[in-house]
């Protein structure tokens, strides 16, 4: 029988998860997690059932993306090595996912028993050590008398690296009495203490703010894991500087600001913005990423000579690396000793703005329209994300309205991530949505390979009564390998799929099917289907099916083309 300051493990547990904010968990039953399954409903959680751990895991990142922390349960051996993909991306791009394994009993693990789930050779630690290398800290619940303490440690470490982190389970913990003392008493990320030169930083950093003639700020992905958004909006709006975002950092700013170009793309981008960036004499980058993938083949990152950089805790001015010292911090004390009157009113290149006067009723659908005739369908707050392949180097031309976020192919590039990190973006943002606030849509682009990869969890989507709009890109394969390598080869097509009758296969219902799946081969026929109202203001899941041609591709991924199309014209010779 309990006692007043005891509580069952299972409930210590989603109750800490509820107090950090946590409302929906996601995962797939197994029979080592089961009996902590049993906690999660009555703890005030929302079950989420995904379709497999790797779906699972991808939506929990993009939960996490935007709650701030998610939560993901899997079985032992089987279902979190079905997971671990996904925990690797959430790992390489900076999501703090708590990865919850339920284990075999304790009594079985010790006496070495020759279990399912195993090798059959009674070793348990295998899978443990395997997380070690994609996750930021690691324990394992074995007794009642840590347990709270070690639960809470985990789920502060995944606070304060914004990654993923393993916590094991046993089946036979779930139920055991723990203390519930730590419960009243909040996980809290500490606070960097100030190192004795941080006032010399800070004063460096303001006079190459007040010397320099020809400034830019520069924002990637990492802002968002160091916290300070809201600090780098009020830095935007105060210095009115050009400001660029890399891949990674397109939509964590507001590019409704008159000072705000977008992203930066070096020479596969605007030549006045490259000319603009190359010849600036200070740089002010926040939470850079340099992933080849991320700067144009390392071709965005800026030169150590004007840049100064906001790591998690390091600033680095020019050569020289300040450590154990907070970004956040450092900013915070930035704009309060800021005297806007001694900065350089400094003028950005011209802007290029969208236009689609050019695109004509008969034109087929095409990389170079598509993108452009979608975007006045976005709205404030909303969500888009945009798969790997061809939708993710089209979107990164969006001009976004403010409070949206754009979820786009950063670093890890595992195919078929968009579709559940859409499932669990949506979720994330209903919840957080306060009851006056406008109803905002989550668009998803999505290639037809990509598409096959994840596309059970369109069945969750439905379930959950979530607003998605998917326009599904039938292109005949996985195009972007085609462009990389081997682009006649049988090895980069896919199945035929008939896509507007994906809705009733997954669970919806006929009404609903009807009014929410359209097709386009035309921009005319694309210009109709954003007018009708079910698309650009529906509720449900509804599917736009777009066609576009085979090798149809622009910007890294053209060059790439017409690099193998050269080679091929010379092994001919």
């Amino acid at each position: 029988m309990s006692s007043p300051d005891s509580i069952q493990l299972g409930d210590y547990l989603f109750t800490r998860l509820l107090q950090l904010g946590v409302s929906s968990v996601f995962g797939v039953p197994g029979d080592y997690n089961l009996r902590l399954l049993d906690h999660v409903e009555p703890s005030g959680l929302h079950w989420v059932g995904n379709c497999n751990e790797l779906n699972a895991a991808y939506a929990a990142d993009g939960y996490a993306r935007i709650n701030g922390l998610s939560a993901l349960v899997t079985t032992f051996g089987v279902g979190e090595l079905s997971a671990a993909n996904g925990i690797a991306g959430a790992y390489a791009e900076r999501s703090a996912v708590v990865h919850i394994v339920g284990t075999p009993p304790r009594p079985l693990q010790n006496s070495r028993a020759l279990m399912h789930h195993t090798f059959s050779d009674g070793e348990y630690r295998r899978f443990a050590a395997m997380s070690t290398h994609i996750t930021a800290a690691q324990t394992n619940v074995i007794d009642s008398v840590t347990a709270p303490d070690k639960i809470d440690w985990i789920l502060q470490q995944a606070l304060i690296h914004s990654r993923p982190v393993y916590l094991e389970i046993p089946d036979d913990m779930s139920e055991t009495l723990v203390s519930s003392e730590n419960l009243k008493t909040p996980i809290r990320v500490p606070v960097t203490p100030s190192p004795s030169y941080e006032s010399k930083v800070i004063a460096r950093i303001l006079e190459r703010l007040y010397s320099a003639k020809k400034p830019v700020i520069f924002v990637d992905g990492e802002s968002r894991a160091l916290g300070i958004l809201d600090q780098l909006d009020s830095l935007i709006k105060t210095t009115n500087w050009p400001t660029w975002t890399t891949v990674y950092g397109k939509g964590l700013v507001n590019e409704q600001h008159p000072n705000v170009y977008g992203l930066y793309a070096a020479a596969f981008g605007d030549k006045p913005a490259q000319e603009y960036f190359e010849s600036a004499d200070l740089i002010l980058t926040f939470g850079p990423h340099y992933s080849d993938t991320n700067t144009y083949f390392y071709t965005t990152v800026p030169k150590s000579t004007v840049a100064i950089q906001f790591k998690d805790s390091t600033i680095q001015v020019e050569d020289d690396i300040y450590r154990d010292i907070s970004s956040s911090t450092v900013l915070t004390h930035l704009l309060q000793s800021l005297d806007p009157t001694r900065l350089v009113q400094a003028t950005g290149p011209s802007k290029l703005e969208i236009t689609t006067s050019d695109i004509k009723d008969e034109d087929i659908i095409a990389q170079n329209n598509f993108y452009r005739l979608v975007n006045p369908l976005f709205n404030e707050g909303d969500i888009i994300l945009t798969e790997t392949g061809t939708a993710s180097y089209g979107g990164r031309k969006f001009k976004l309205p403010p409070k949206s976020r754009l979820f786009g192919a950063v670093t890890w590039l595992s195919i078929g991530f968009m579709l559940p990190a859409t499932l669990g973006a949506a979720l994330a943002k209903r919840e957080l949505n306060k009851p006056t606030e406008a109803k905002n849509q989550t668009v998803l682009i999505i290639g037809d390979g990509s598409l096959q990869m994840t596309a059970q969890e369109i069945s969750v989507m439905i379930k959950e009564k979530l607003d998605i709009l998917i326009f599904i890109i039938n292109n005949e394969g996985y195009t972007i390998e085609r462009v990389i390598h081997g682009r006649k080869q049988g090895y980069n097509d896919v199945p035929f799929w008939r896509h507007t009758q994906a809705l009733t296969y997954f669970g919806a219902d006929e009404e609903h099917v009807k009014n929410s799946t359209f097709q386009a081969w035309t921009c005319g026929e694309l210009k109709e289907v954003l007018k009708n109202e079910r698309v650009h203001s529906g509720s449900g899941v509804r599917i736009v099916e777009v066609f576009m041609e085979r090798e149809d591709v622009q910007g890294p991924l053209l060059y790439l083309l017409n690099k193998q199309i050269a080679e091929e014209k010379q092994q001919a010779q």
